[in-house]
């Protein structure tokens, strides 16, 4: 069997954490079956779609590396793979369901729609469909269209039956007929509602595999007597688990970020974000917890993916992409990190000097270790640029308070003035120099000397901070501090 799978996003806005997984299972179950992989889109809820966001789409989607072999922008011999595009297709199968008598004109308002589910509800029914104009007479239709009615087409579902459904991550799954109800599958507007319009592209597009969120699962008996009804066998079907928070609630905006472009622009890895949506739901079958995209096109199988609801451990995230962080050469980290240090002012927007290239990866090779994801870099500027240091507060005061304080600052200086190269290796000769010439502990030399270039008892290596500030900030730094703390 050739495997065609696909991940048919709908263009309202941009692509979400669940949306990412199931984009990246199928890519996976794809590479690992030497299959095709599709993306299409399903744009006809035409007030919401819109390009710009089926553009966004494509673009978080090659950020992940998650690249399509057919659809949109790659094209194929299956298209078009926009569901605007394919109308005169879904006439054509609305045709044939028309013509078979699996499908029906349908003319109630709908305010005699909500009398009727009303009417279900206070019997205490499931609220449904209960076939009112099922058998309409020619005649009866001509005078509903007279009216100004425009009708919809609903599917004849039919009574009694058992639908079954064999699920690849939820095993045998059964519906009953009798508590679906006839459903529209195409609007009075001629537009196809989704339902119907997925099970015609999954049709021509060949599709032998839906591996899609578990939410679709209610959908799946519409789209199984569908494909009964013009007389093609399903695809396949995987459902994958919802994703909740910590607090086991369904994900929403209240949780923080659910976009997968709110990690872009927070100085993610995209490598970090696919090794952490795969175990979303997914487990290898050994420990290890870090995985190459190959490396998960590999080891990837439904048989492993979980019935049980995955939990987004903001936690786990940023431990994964620190991991990655550490793994990454600082020259791209720098390019990674600048749009976090333009917004502080401090290097241009155009083009910079070798200079400023040379501060930005001796800046992120020295903080990186320290990062949980690259705009945290901001956090860390205060440490390398300018001539002011944050003020002192507390035991760090107090360091300043120390009767040798003086000496060890303005021998410092001295030594700063005096050297020909500010470098990490010259500057931690430096510092044992002045522990010999002043006979005290590093503690009592180091301290000041942090404390007075940076307000602070902690952070990066003194090597790292001196000569990134450089000679003029380092000795415009000290001389504040003797000025604000020892006079």
């Amino acid at each position: 069997m050739n495997i065609r799978v696909r991940f048919a996003p709908s263009p309202t806005g941009p692509l979400h954490i669940g949306g990412a997984r199931s984009a990246l299972f199928n890519y996976l179950w794809a590479r690992k079956n030497k299959g095709t992989f599709i993306v299409r889109s399903e744009d006809t809820d035409l007030e919401r779609s819109s390009r710009e966001s089926e553009h966004n789409i494509l673009e978080a989607l090659r950020w992940l590396n998650i690249q399509w072999d057919e659809g949109i922008e790659a094209g194929g011999e299956h298209g078009p793979y926009r569901q605007t595009d394919r109308l005169a297709l879904y006439k054509e199968y609305t045709e044939t369901l028309m013509t078979s008598g699996h499908a029906y004109y349908c003319y109630c308002t709908e305010e005699e729609l909500e009398q009727e589910r009303e009417s279900l509800i206070a019997k205490g029914e499931t609220p449904r469909y209960l076939g009112k104009c099922r058998q309409l007479t020619l005649e009866q239709r001509t005078a509903l269209e007279l009216e100004g009615r425009k009708p919809v087409v609903r599917f004849r579902v039919p009574e009694g039956e058992a639908i079954r459904i064999s699920d690849q991550v939820r095993g045998e799954v059964v519906f009953e007929s009798n508590g679906i109800g006839d459903y529209v599958i195409v609007k009075s507007d001629g537009i196809p509602t989704y339902n119907f319009a997925v099970v015609v592209d999954d049709i021509t597009m060949a599709i032998t595999h839906v591996i899609r969120g578990e939410e679709h699962l209610s959908n799946t008996p519409r789209q199984v007597l569908i494909y009964q009804a013009l007389g093609v066998s399903s695809p396949q079907f995987a459902h994958i688990s919802l994703i909740l928070n910590t607090d086991g609630g369904k994900m929403s905006k209240r949780d923080g970020d659910t976009a997968v472009i709110d990690y872009w622009k927070k100085g993610y890895l995209p490598e970090a974000i696919v090794n952490f949506i795969a175990l979303l739901g997914w487990s290898p079958s050994g420990e290890e917890e870090f995985y190459t995209l190959d490396e998960l096109t590999e080891a990837f199988s439904l048989d492993r993916v979980s019935k049980s609801p995955a939990v987004f451990d903001r936690h786990k995230l940023n431990y994964i992409n620190a991991h990655y962080i550490k793994k990454t050469l600082p020259e791209r980290l720098a390019e990674l990190v600048l749009p976090h240090v333009q917004e502080l002012g401090i290097l241009p927007y155009e083009e910079r000097s070798a200079e400023q290239q040379q501060w930005l990866i001796g800046f992120i090779g020295a903080i990186s270790e320290k990062l949980s994801y690259l705009a945290e870099g901001k956090d860390f500027i205060h440490y390398f640029h300018g001539d002011v240091p944050l003020e002192p507060e507390g035991e760090a005061l107090e360091v300043l308070g120390g009767e040798q304080v003086p000496a060890v600052l303005a021998l410092f200086g001295e030594k700063v003035r005096e050297i020909d190269l500010l470098s990490g290796p010259s500057v931690k000769v430096l510092l044992k120099q002045m522990t010999k010439e002043l006979k005290l502990g590093g503690k009592l030399v180091y301290m000041p000397v942090r404390v007075a270039l940076t307000g602070q008892m902690h952070g990066p290596e003194l090597y790292d901070i001196i000569p990134l500030l450089g000679r003029e900030n380092v000795l415009g730094r000290i001389a504040v501090s003797e000025t604000r703390y020892l006079s």
